[in-house]
């Protein structure tokens, strides 16, 4: 068990690396103070298809395309794709894993889907089952509304708690390299349920999950955050951000300065985005580009990423059940 620290903890010593990247938002994205942070900003969200669904899935395999001819890498070469969205049965990563001949390993983690998926991606190739491993996910603001809230066509008024779902899509190749970022940490976090039921609250229910994942990271390791440049969580929110921020203060726990959220930073504050963003596509554009362009600068050079989920469904609301919820965390260091 030598790749393991404490109770949630893995290594990975053989430094699998992030060797191409690309991430691709929609308009809303590409207004917010992070374009130039993003590969690719679509004109539209529509893409000439039928449904926002089919829209969502051709922006995931466009990200995965994109990724693969980064670095001129044909999909023999893959030993798996991981994979995962929002959608009941993960079905825009289902779907376009069908175009792909690669061994196709769905996940759920909700918004943390991302982090979830980098952090097998390095264990397979840390365990020399895989020698590069392909891991993507996306989301949609029109799906994420029908499935969880209600049809845009009803004009439904948000509240200020609620979160606006990204439109985008990320992917990356993790593989064997001698430059690229170095994946060393994964913390695969435990479901936290507080028993708050509030849909258009996410943040608020999110916050203990990603402080529990974070207070366990750094017993697991014997660090604190000052020995990160950055800590990225995923879309807590304006209002989950600074739950978060009064849980680890009441803990003690030092380096707070650090603390950013990236679904508070993705929109501009003129924009109508509510507590700000999230969706699977967040955290992943957030770290794919914003993250990943501090590295590549050596504006910093280790960040911890810590995707925050909330296993919610609109069954499980409709049947008033609290939400449980996630955070899973890796550690990128250029």
């Amino acid at each position: 068990m030598s790749n393991r620290l404490g109770a949630q903890t893995v290594t990975f010593s053989k430094e699998p690396r992030i060797l191409s990247s690309y991430t691709i938002v929609g308009p809303m994205e590409g207004k917010g103070p992070h374009a130039l942070d993003f590969d690719e900003i679509l004109p539209d969200d529509v893409l000439n298809q039928k449904t926002p669904e089919k829209s969502e899935r051709l922006i995931l395999e466009m990200a995965i395309e994109k990724t693969l001819s980064k670095n001129n890498t044909k999909l023999d070469d893959v030993q798996f794709l991981i994979a995962g969205d929002l959608l009941n049965q993960i079905i825009s990563s289902t779907f376009a894993a069908t175009t792909y001949a690669a061994p196709f390993l769905g996940v759920y983690g909700a918004c943390s889907t991302f982090a979830q998926a980098m952090g097998l991606g390095a264990a397979l190739l840390q365990g020399d089952f895989a020698s590069q491993v392909l891991v993507g996910t996306a989301s949609h603001y029109q799906t994420a509304e029908r499935q969880f809230r209600y049809p845009i066509e009803l004009n439904i008024q948000h509240q200020v708690t609620n979160h606006h779902t990204v439109t985008g899509a990320g992917a990356a190749l993790l593989g064997f390299a001698d430059q690229g970022p170095r994946i060393t940490h994964a913390t695969f976090g435990a479901v936290v349920d507080m028993g708050l039921k509030d849909p258009n609250d996410m943040g608020s229910a999110m916050a203990p999950a990603a402080f529990a994942t974070i207070k366990q990271h750094l017993q697991d390791t014997e660090l604190n955050l000052d020995a990160y440049d950055m800590v990225l969580t995923g879309d807590l929110g304006k209002q989950g951000r600074k739950m978060l921020r009064l849980l680890l203060e009441k803990e003690g726990i030092q380096g707070l300065d650090r603390l950013q959220d990236g679904g508070s930073k993705i929109y501009g504050d003129g924009q109508k985005t509510g507590a700000g963003g999230s969706g699977a596509a967040c955290i992943a554009v957030m770290t794919l580009g914003y993250a990943l362009n501090k590295l590549k600068s050596a504006k910093a050079r280790r960040v911890l990423i810590v995707a925050t989920g909330a296993l919610l469904s609109s069954l499980t609301v409709a049947q008033g059940e609290s939400i449980p919820c996630i955070a899973h965390a890796i550690v990128l260091e250029a």
